[in-house]
């Protein structure tokens, strides 16, 4: 006991000795500026220029459309301030696996980590790449349908492209982010210019009868809020990198916060410059509705659409795989997955091999999957463990009222987007059982994985050598080592 002592005492004298850009740690990097970007780059991504197709076809009418439009951006602001509490609460990174952990225990964080890596993460990825690849693609084959093999293809390119900036370096993917959401927002305004100045003209025959709501069932309004929803999804990612945050608790609330209402703003004037220019019917059978668009309203710029499309693509899957595998990094740490994969590659100060873990299962479901398949799958479980970690904010709240919280959120809004999630998960369950009964049955899939393997380990010994052996030379290949400091 002494002699272990003394050498973690002389361990300890060892880091504090190096030079602070010796040792290996993630550091806080991102300030007030790429916290927004990085929040805005992930929402504003497909969903605004694919989206509405699913809003509009699954809501029945104009009006309808925008109503939704306009309520899922009150919603994800909701989450958003909850999330603001939250990630200053807990200062830990790992965003929703690490608020689970803290409220609810080890059981549902690990389902959390579970799903993501499983199909959340490879499902949204992959929708965001598919999308890439066929802006990048349509213009060369217009007005004939690109090769399927071909859209795939260039997917999985930019898949790779976006991997490998994250592994070579954090500041490099975070300026990245900061130019490709300046370029987004620029395609955002091009879009909400002509239209709304279309609108102001008077041509308003679109919106006559805006509110029929004759082809509208109820079944069928839980899946326009979750194609609404989809658009609006990354306003969490922020959390996913609260260690890396500079002085967390003033930046991750006025981030969160500025972020959301201006993509609200936009994304309810985009909508608006769609069907000022577009009818109903024209928006529902067009696969590409920007381009669809910028063909009507920006004659001379219609080419320039798809290119700013695939941009926004990019920034919303750049982001993407800036923040989740942040949360694999800390489940790792606390000892939810292999420890493989909570270390840093000793130069580059990236999580390498957690960012690695996510490429093969991006390119298979990218191989495999149809774009519009993949947003009931992956949204089923992703809001289900976000209304649970909101509720377990409330339940914390509860438990230790004296508990230090920077920022508060009122109670309304925490109580009114726990339900409104929850009745959501809920009734698309009837709405469309196929899809969100098999993400359910995949989350469920994880209990028995958690009981074998991080409850009580039941793997056989020789099993545990070849796999420590393995991570060994993994870790020698990829040249990664545990963090030196504590960074919460």
């Amino acid at each position: 006991m002494g002699i272990d002592g003394i050498q973690l005492k002389e361990e300890g004298d060892e880091v504090k000795e190096k030079k602070e850009d010796e040792v290996i740690h993630l550091r806080r990097t991102i300030g007030l500026l790429p916290a927004i970007s990085f929040i805005i780059g992930t929402v504003v991504g497909s969903g605004i220029f694919i989206a509405p197709k699913g809003v509009l076809m699954n809501s029945g009418s104009v009006g309808l459309s925008l109503v939704v439009w306009a309520l899922c951006g009150v919603l994800s602001t909701f989450g958003a301030l909850c999330y603001a509490e939250l990630g200053t609460t807990f200062t830990k990174s790992g965003g929703h696996y690490t608020y689970l952990l803290e409220t609810l225990g080890p059981l549902p964080a690990f389902l959390r980590l579970w799903a993501e890596f499983l199909f959340i993460r490879p499902a949204v990825a992959s929708y965001v790449s598919l999308a890439f690849g066929r802006y990048v693609v349509d213009p060369f084959f217009s007005p004939c349908a690109p090769p399927t093999a071909l859209i795939k293809l260039v997917s999985i390119l930019g898949v790779t492209f976006v991997v490998a900036i994250n592994c070579w370096s954090v500041t490099l993917a975070s300026r990245t982010q900061i130019t490709l959401t300046f370029i987004k927002m620029f395609a955002l305004v091009l879009i909400i210019v002509p239209g709304i100045t279309a609108l102001a003209r008077g041509q308003t025959e679109n919106f006559q009868n805006g509110f029929e709501i004759d082809t509208l069932t109820l079944d069928k309004l839980p899946l326009a809020f979750y194609s609404g929803l989809y658009a609006y999804g990354g306003w969490f990612y922020l959390n996913f990198v609260t260690e890396e945050v500079i002085n967390p608790n003033r930046n991750i609330p006025r981030a969160i916060i500025f972020s959301m209402v201006t993509v609200t703003v936009c994304y309810v004037l985009v909508n608006v410059a769609y069907y000022t220019m577009m009818t109903a019917e024209e928006l529902l059978v067009s696969d590409a509705v920007a381009v669809t668009f910028a063909n009507r309203a920006l004659h001379g710029l219609a080419s320039v659409i798809p290119v700013l499309v695939a941009v926004s693509c990019l920034g919303a899957l750049n982001g993407g795989f800036f923040g989740a595998p942040r949360m694999l990094f800390v489940g790792a740490r606390e000892g939810h997955w292999p420890v493989l994969f909570s270390m840093i590659h000793i130069r580059r100060n990236t999580p390498l091999p957690a960012i690695l873990l996510l490429y093969p299962l991006v390119v298979v479901m990218v191989a495999r999957g149809e774009i519009f398949q993949l947003i009931n799958f992956a949204s089923f479980s992703r809001w289900l463990f976000i209304a649970m970690a909101t509720m377990g904010m409330l339940i914390h709240r509860y438990r230790f009222p004296l508990h230090p919280r920077p920022f508060k959120v009122p109670l309304t809004i925490a109580v009114t987007f726990t339900v409104v999630c929850f009745f959501i998960v809920g009734l698309s369950l009837y709405s469309d059982p196929w899809n969100t009964g098999g993400s359910c049955a995949l989350t469920l899939s994880g209990i028995p994985v958690y009981y074998l393997t991080v409850h009580h380990s039941h793997l056989p010994t020789r099993w545990r050598k070849i796999f420590n052996y393995c991570s060994k030379q993994l870790q020698i290949l990829l040249e990664v080592a545990q963090q030196e400091v504590q960074t919460y």
